[in-house]
Formats: C-alpha cells, sequence, structure tokens
C-alpha cells in the first residue's frame, strides 16, 4: 500500500491533528505497521496496523480482549499513583466514530495505538539485567491481569498449545504428505524423538498443568522484543497482545525460558552452538517470580518447570509439521529452513532434559529470595 493511501486510513481515527506521513516501522511479520506523524501541536505520533486477518480470524473479539487488557492495566497503574498510566499500557485510539478498528472498503482491518517514544525492544536478550527486566515485565502483566475472570476473554486462537490438536495435525501431514518430505531419513529421526516422548509429554500435562492450576489470562507470545524499555532500561510496558486470551502461566514461562535460556538461535545450523545460558534463566526467572509469586498457587509454582519442556518439544512438532507441509505456516528464507528450526528446537529439548535438576534448584532459589 502506497503511503498516501496509509495516511488516508490514518485519517479515519481520532488524532491530535492530520495526519501527514505514514512510514514502516518495526520488524514484525504478521501485522504491518506503520508510524504516523501528525500536524498536531504537540506533535504526537502513533502507530498504525494493518491486522493479518488470515491468521486472526475474528478481529471484532480480538480489539476486545485487547480493549479490556488495556483498561484493566491503565486502572491498576492509576491506582497505584502513576503519574501517566497511559504510557504504561497499549493505548488504542479510538476510530473517528468511537469504535477500536476501521475496516478499510476492500476489507482490510486496521487499528492504531499512542507511539511510546523513547522507549526500546530488543530482538535478543544479551544481560543478566534485561532478562531480570523481562521477568519482571511478564510477572507483573500476568499479576495485573489476575483478579480479571479468564472467561471475560474470548478465544482467539482456539488450541493454540493443545498438544493433542498439534500431534494429530503431525499425523495427518505425514499421511498427505503435501510437501513430499514425510519419508526423509532425518525428518524420520525426528519424528521417532517426538512419538518417543508423546506419551511422557500428555501424562506431564495432566499431571502439571491441566488438573492442578486454574486458567488465568496470559500473553502467549512472550518474547523479549515484546517488552518495551524505557532509557533507563526499565520496564515500560509489554507490547503485542494480540494472543492474549485465557490459558496456564507454564505457557507463557515455557515460551520466555525458550528463548531466553538458548545460546545458539532458534533456527540455528549448528547444533553445538545449541547449549543453555544459565545465568540468564536464573536472571527470568527472580524478576518473574518476583512479581509473580504473589498470587501463584503452589501448583502453577510446580507446572513452571513442565512448561519450560512444553513449549520447545510444541514447536519441534510444529516446524515438522509445517517442513511436510511444505512450508505453509512459517516463513521460511531457504528450503529446509523449517526442518533446521525443528532440529534446533530438539536440541534445545534434549539440553533441557539433560539439565532438569539444575534448572529446577534455580528455580527453587529464586523463590526464596
Amino acid at each position: 500500500m502506497e503511503p498516501e493511501n496509509v495516511v488516508h486510513i490514518a485519517s479515519q481515527f481520532a488524532t491530535h491533528g492530520k495526519p501527514i506521513s505514514a512510514n514502516r516501522f518495526g520488524s514484525g511479520h504478521i501485522n504491518d505497521t506503520y508510524r504516523v506523524d501528525t500536524d498536531g501541536s504537540d506533535q504526537e505520533a502513533y502507530l498504525l496496523q494493518r491486522i493479518n486477518a488470515f491468521i486472526f480470524k475474528d478481529v471484532p473479539k480480538l480489539m476486545d480482549n485487547m480493549s479490556l487488557v488495556c483498561c484493566h492495566i491503565r486502572k491498576k497503574f492509576q491506582d497505584a499513583g502513576e503519574k501517566r498510566p497511559e504510557t504504561r499500557s497499549v493505548t488504542i485510539v479510538p476510530t473517528t466514530d468511537g469504535r477500536s478498528f476501521f475496516r478499510s472498503e476492500t476489507g482490510e482491518f486496521w487499528r492504531m495505538f499512542i507511539l511510546l517514544e523513547d522507549t526500546w525492544s530488543y530482538d535478543t536478550l544479551e544481560t543478566a539485567d534485561q532478562a531480570y527486566a523481562g521477568g519482571v515485565a511478564f510477572g507483573q502483566f500476568q499479576k495485573q491481569l489476575s483478579d480479571l475472570p479468564a472467561e471475560n476473554l474470548h478465544v482467539i486462537l482456539p488450541r493454540f498449545h493443545d498438544i493433542s490438536y498439534r500431534v494429530d495435525n503431525l499425523r495427518s501431514a505425514i499421511v498427505c504428505n503435501k510437501g513430499k518430505r514425510a519419508d526423509e531419513s532425518e525428518v524420520r529421526v525426528l519424528l521417532e524423538q517426538i512419538f518417543s516422548r508423546e506419551a511422557d509429554i500428555r501424562a506431564g500435562f495432566e499431571k502439571q498443568i491441566a488438573k492442578a492450576t486454574p486458567k488465568r489470562i496470559i500473553h502467549n507470545d512472550t518474547k523479549f522484543n515484546n517488552v518495551l524499555l524505557n532509557a533507563a532500561g526499565e520496564v515500560q510496558c509489554v507490547i503485542d497482545l494480540d494472543t492474549v486470551m485465557p490459558g496456564y502461566v507454564a505457557y507463557d514461562f515455557g515460551d520466555a525460558i525458550r528463548t531466553i535460556i538458548n545460546n545458539g538461535a532458534e533456527d540455528d545450523p549448528y547444533l553445538d552452538r545449541i547449549t543453555l545460558n544459565f545465568p540468564l534463566f536464573e536472571a527470568y526467572t527472580e524478576g518473574y517470580l518476583s512479581q509473580a509469586k504473589e498470587f501463584l498457587t503452589d501448583a502453577e509454582v510446580e507446572s513452571l518447570l513442565f512448561g519450560v519442556r512444553l513449549i520447545p518439544f510444541l514447536q519441534v512438532v510444529r516446524f515438522i509439521t509445517d517442513y511436510i507441509d511444505g512450508d505453509v505456516y512459517y516463513r521460511v528464507h531457504y528450503l529446509d529452513h523449517n526442518l533446521v528450526r525443528a532440529k534446533a528446537q530438539l536440541k534445545l529439548l534434549l539440553e533441557l532434559e539433560s539439565n532438569e535438576e539444575k534448572l529446577e534448584k534455580i528455580l527453587n532459589k529464586a523463590l526464596i529470595s
């Protein structure tokens, strides 16, 4: 879409001043994001996003969730005496007719947020201080929403972390074999590793999560680049709330650790580089529990370490499923990218399994600190 057309879309929102320019912003792969500047005297800038309606099938419900969560968090900061509570959460800018999103004549869905200047997100976590801040951010996020009933939110992506759903999809992919890859030797090795763990993973889920912990409102995409930090390196707010919906806290903890603890990349072709960064795990866990242990039940605390194994397992399943299907879901940059991703996540899972006792000691230490 040409910038002048984006400016026209931006004019459908209740901005302070008239939109005068729109430029691509950020590095996201799901939604298209633009920075919008206006001629207003306060020079307030905005983020305009075209929502990916292929992935998010019910945009009105998604925006209902986001509005409810943002208002709840903003009220928490306001009650705590925060001078500018609107800067501590995503702030949705309504359309000129008061809606939370705009639908264009071509059927595209758009939304707008206030841009928080002088804040930064990082794709790669490098220091223990950053890890601690990330833990604080997501722990505080869950804590602030712990008194908002999970059933008040819509389920935006059904069965997102459902083991049966993901494994059934894999089995269907093997049978259909759309990409003609199911019989490759490296694929067969991965499948053997997956199916040899399936029963144990299912049993662990039933014992440690499903029957023992309540559903809460969780983020479901706890990468470090979904945390905004201010100039002092302190948490400003959590962003990218598209997947906020009911779930288990172990999902968020496991997803965060999956990226934080890995010394290699998610798609690292050199498996010997995939080792565990224990200092970053310790820092994130301390930051998270400094906020979350106030509301977590004993069963939820016990479920966290299982979440650390569960999420990488599910990612192995999802990556190899997409590879067998012919790369129809994840964006790939070369022919066997999804296979490389699956192998890398399996190596991470093996590292986590062999170091589970050490990880448990670190977690227990953080609980009493």
